[in-house]
């Protein structure tokens, strides 16, 4: 899924994510975020080299489950998943390799 598709303000619960089989990356952010919009190109990129890869593109704020499930404090915070369990996480991204090095772990 392209990465320039705007956050999603409906999330699952945190129950449906634990149950997703597979990999996933789960994205939080927002769409006015400015940090979220820099990262996007970095997003975009490590995610070319796994066009198969499951990615969720989350909205996030005070007062969201899911992403308080998860402890998230800073947008974007992209976390991958295995069959619901936490691989890793990235807070913020600079730069692609920091993204790429997590996916690698798939």
């Amino acid at each position: 899924m392209p990465t320039s598709v705007p956050y999603e303000p409906e999330a699952p619960s945190r129950a449906e994510v634990d149950a997703l089989s597979g990999a996933t990356l789960l994205e939080f952010g927002t769409d006015w975020c400015g940090w979220c919009r820099g990262a996007q190109p970095f997003i975009d990129a490590a995610l070319a080299a796994h066009p198969g890869l499951r990615h969720l593109k989350i909205e996030d704020g005070p007062g969201r489950a899911l992403g308080r499930s998860f402890k998230v404090k800073l947008w974007p915070t992209l976390i991958l998943l295995r069959d619901g369990q936490e691989l890793a996480r990235v807070v913020r991204p600079g730069e692609q390799d920091a993204i790429a090095e997590a996916l690698a772990l798939l």
